[in-house]
């Protein structure tokens, strides 16, 4: 997709994490962005769609800019980005937030708490602030 003045969207891709918490906040920090933040110029992509090889999440990828937010350092959605040719422009590890919030209790793999939902909205400020200036 394009924004108003016909620029390609920054790709927000999420790492699924299904079962940990910091799958979960990866998510809801892309959702954040894409739907409130900057939805104007960014959107995001499932990225098991992209692994098993979708074409319209594969052509949304190939050559975009993308912004990769992963909850381990595994880091499956960067590197599916990489190999789908995306551009990583930038990659976050939602572990490297928890260095700020030492002792925090972010909730479980289904419901973030208070504390989950404070990291939630600094990842999705810092990328926002990124992608609009």
């Amino acid at each position: 997709m394009t924004t108003n003045n016909g620029e390609r969207k920054i790709i927000v891709m999420p790492c699924s994490g299904i079962g940990k918490v910091h799958g979960l906040i990866a998510r809801e920090a892309t959702y954040l962005v894409t739907d409130e933040l900057a939805s104007q110029r960014a959107e995001t992509v499932c990225l098991a769609l992209l692994v098993s090889g979708d074409e319209e999440a594969l052509a949304k990828i190939h050559g975009a800019e993308c912004i990769a937010i992963d909850g381990c350092p595994k880091l499956c959605a960067a590197k599916n980005v990489e190999l789908a040719g995306g551009r990583v422009a930038r990659s976050i590890r939602v572990v490297d937030a928890f260095k700020n919030h030492r002792g925090a209790e972010p909730g479980t793999a289904t419901t973030l708490a208070d504390d989950g939902w404070t990291i939630v909205r600094e990842i999705a400020a810092d990328i926002a602030c990124g992608i609009c200036s």
